[in-house]
């Protein structure tokens, strides 16, 4: 990790960005530093051996949700509409328990049982942003999630 830190930044000098090298040398010793800083989010009810979510330096690393009550950990709906609600709703209290909110979300990927049911989940998606501030996005098609569940949503945030 700290190699690839300081290819990065190496990188970055190469490519004429006008940084000096005791800025350089200061931005890596405050991200090495920050790396050793991890706060494990484990009270939330989970399927298995994973955290919920993990917070490392500035980032917050959200573990996929899927739509499920997160007391009786039961399908809301039958409907993707239905569970994309739900997934999100259980991210962002994730996101808010760690101290960061949607605008904090850089990049999501979203499994969907069926490709088909896009445009539904998009609907709801983007109501959980503010307007025109997406984070990036991947959507994949897969075969099955856990619970039988039609979409599992995961979140990288920073602050």
């Amino acid at each position: 990790m700290r190699r690839a830190l300081l290819l990065s930044c190496t990188a970055l000098l190469l490519a004429g960005c006008g940084r000096s090298d005791d800025d350089l040398r200061r931005m890596i010793r405050e991200e090495i530093g920050r790396r050793a800083d991890r706060t494990y989010y484990t009270d939330a009810q989970v399927y298995g051996p994973y955290s919920p979510a993990v917070k490392a330096g500035r980032f917050l690393f959200v573990s996929g949700q899927i739509g499920a009550d997160p007391v009786t950990m039961e399908l809301v709906g039958t409907d993707v509409a239905a569970q994309t609600r739900q997934a999100l709703t259980n991210l962002t209290t994730l996101l808010n328990k760690a101290g960061y909110d949607s605008s904090d979300v850089v990049q999501c990927t979203v499994f969907l049982r069926d490709m088909k049911e896009f445009s539904r989940m998009n609907l709801i998606y983007g109501g959980f942003f503010a307007d025109g501030k997406y984070p990036t996005r991947t959507t994949v098609e897969v075969s099955s999630l856990p619970k039988d569940a039609l979409v599992e949503i995961s979140a990288i945030a920073m602050k």
